[in-house]
């Protein structure tokens, strides 16, 4: 690889290199998120659009219960999510059903990444990863179960019959056959991802690992992620590890509360969490991987407190004291986003030297 952005991104990821930081932002193109070539466009164009350092890949957030048949009307969305028409998962008696889906031959999956290769080859100066979501994350997604404990899921979960309660912990040795069904199919669909091209792979530098909101204010305490979450994001992890060794992974923990320590026993290469929320650890914490911060994510808003922004950004970079990083927000920008936020993120683009 020569000296581009790329090659700096992998050598951050290593501790290496000369620059301090590299800049991203990523939100979910609504009206582009069908078709891989529409999907692709898209993604393309707002990479371009704000020149961005590297690249996550966003698809919709639902492609997941889709590959084991959920239906949504992508024509009508509730906020970001196409509306739900019909659940993988009706009734907790239904995860018998979730078997392994083969991504060679997996129509949502195949659609997917086509578009990771379109993305890869329009941008072939800098690193591109894609999202994949945590096995548990994508059980609770296949029952239409909340992935926060706040705001979006715990007051309507108590009001169901199908709740964590009756979809994991009263069958764990049914929940447990399903989380592996799906951890495999991610492993198997992550490993064409990180594939070289010539090998008939995407040829990407490497995955997003969303462990979503699980960890938030305890959502799943310590021993449940130990035996629902971790077991089953090792067989992803260690596919990628074993498909491509170049391939790095980077942990995503969402929202307030968020306990990025749970994480990095799974070794990855990169660590995401919001420094600024409440129960959230400093940027500067000395953790075994490369820190992902920036600013809040909500401050991108249209009408956004765009001088929080920048004094967020600036505390970041002081924080970090030149040890190398990636500079982000702390998740998904919102759909539209504030222009003038995203350009004083755009704009904040480190020094060619440490």
């Amino acid at each position: 690889m020569t000296e581009d952005r790329r090659t700096q991104f992998h050598q951050i990821a290593h501790g290496q290199g000369n620059r301090a930081w590299l800049t991203s932002a990523w939100q979910h193109h609504i009206g582009h998120e069908y078709g891989a070539e529409n999907f692709a466009a898209a993604t393309l164009d707002f990479v371009r659009k704000w020149d961005w350092d590297w690249v996550k890949i966003n698809p919709r957030a639902i492609y997941y219960a889709e590959v084991w048949d959920a239906v949504y009307d992508k024509d009508h969305y509730d906020w970001l999510i196409p509306r739900t028409v019909r659940t993988a998962i009706q009734e907790s008696g239904d995860i018998a059903r979730i078997d392994y889906r083969d991504p060679e031959t997996n129509k949502v999956l195949q659609e997917q990444i086509q578009a990771a290769r379109a993305i890869r080859d329009g941008l072939e100066d800098r690193a591109v990863i894609d999202t994949v979501f945590s096995p548990l994350s994508v059980l609770l997604l296949l029952a239409d179960l909340p992935l926060y404990p706040e705001g979006q899921g715990s007051a309507q979960e108590d009001a169901t019959d199908l709740n964590r309660q009756t979809l994991i912990f009263d069958q764990p040795e049914a929940a447990k056959q399903a989380l592996d069904k799906i951890a495999r199919t991610l492993a198997d669909y992550a490993t064409l991802l990180v594939s070289p091209k010539e090998q008939g792979g995407a040829g990407l530098d490497g995955i997003f690992f969303a462990e979503t909101g699980l960890a938030s204010h305890g959502y799943f305490n310590q021993a449940q992620l130990e035996e629902w979450a971790k077991p089953y994001d090792r067989i992803v992890i260690q596919a990628v590890r074993q498909a491509n060794p170049e391939a790095l992974v980077l942990v995503h923990t969402c929202r307030e509360d968020a306990h990025p320590e749970e994480f990095t026993d799974l070794n990855p290469d990169f660590l995401h969490w919001d420094q600024f929320r409440p129960g959230n650890p400093e940027i500067s914490t000395d953790f075994p991987a490369v820190p992902v911060g920036g600013a809040d994510f909500e401050l991108f808003n249209p009408g956004g407190d765009v001088d929080q922004i920048r004094e967020e950004l600036e505390q970041t970079i002081q924080a970090r004291q030149g040890h190398p990083f990636l500079l982000a927000p702390s998740c998904t920008v919102p759909t539209p986003a504030d222009e003038e936020a995203l350009r004083v993120l755009s704009g904040t683009r480190a020094p060619e030297e440490l």
